[in-house]
């Protein structure tokens, strides 16, 4: 997501497990296309794909992309190697899957925590308090999210391109709202600010004095403050 979702920091994470107030809406049409001999099998009676989502963005998130081995993947939850390609025709598009997932979940706390607000400002601060919040969290899919980079995958990097970019239209339009001095170049302080959020991880410690949503709410205060002055559009 630009600045937003291409941090330097490639450290492993903890691996834990994601958690999500919304269903799971992801399914092995959706998520890629399956190879056509499976069409003549029909559905399997154990469908394994939310497993595989779950374990291939733990590896990833662990060991990057490259690093990641399909055999490391699978291997957790009983499968075989080749049956990963019962769901995706390549680890790319496995990739594909997982980063999809993340950003529909990081969407989907930011759309609900700026549907309560109408003032632009503070719309902006809930989302900044949300991404933080997602980013900071250690889960699996939101940190394949930040750590992967649409070019360690260059099969599907414009797949993941567009992802990305549909999360960041969010902050766009949000920061399209504001009342800013006509000097202000919108589109940098939309990478500005994201990508200052997302670097927070680097140096963010959880025993620290403040939480995520205190750091995301000093960010926008910094902001306001020294945007304030000046002719506004």
């Amino acid at each position: 997501m630009d600045a937003a979702l291409q941090s330097p920091k490639t450290s492993p994470t903890t691996g834990s497990r994601p958690s999500s107030s919304r269903p799971r809406r992801v399914s092995a049409k959706a998520a890629s296309p399956a190879p056509a001999a499976s069409d003549a099998r029909g559905p399997r009676r154990h469908n394994r794909l939310p497993q595989l989502l779950d374990e291939a963005a733990k590896v990833f998130a662990q060991r990057g992309f490259a690093g990641a081995s399909v055999r490391e993947i699978v291997q957790p939850i009983g499968m075989l190697p080749g049956s990963m390609y019962y769901h995706f025709p390549t680890k790319e598009d496995l990739l594909v899957a997982v980063y999809r997932e993340g950003v529909d979940r990081i969407s989907y706390k930011v759309d609900m925590a700026i549907a309560a607000f109408d003032e632009p400002w503070s719309r902006l601060e809930a989302a900044c308090v949300a991404h933080l919040t997602a980013v900071l969290d250690s889960t699996d899919y939101s940190q394949v999210v930040v750590r992967i980079r649409p070019t360690d995958a260059p099969p599907v990097h414009d797949a993941l391109l567009a992802l990305r970019d549909s999360y960041e239209a969010r902050f766009a339009t949000l920061i399209a709202a504001l009342p800013l001095p006509r000097t202000v170049v919108r589109r940098d302080l939309r990478l500005f600010l994201v990508g200052g959020l997302n670097y927070a991880q680097a140096w963010y410690r959880e025993d620290g004095a403040l939480g995520p949503a205190d750091i995301a709410r000093r960010f926008i205060r910094l902001l306001k403050t020294n945007l304030a002055a000046g002719e506004t559009l």
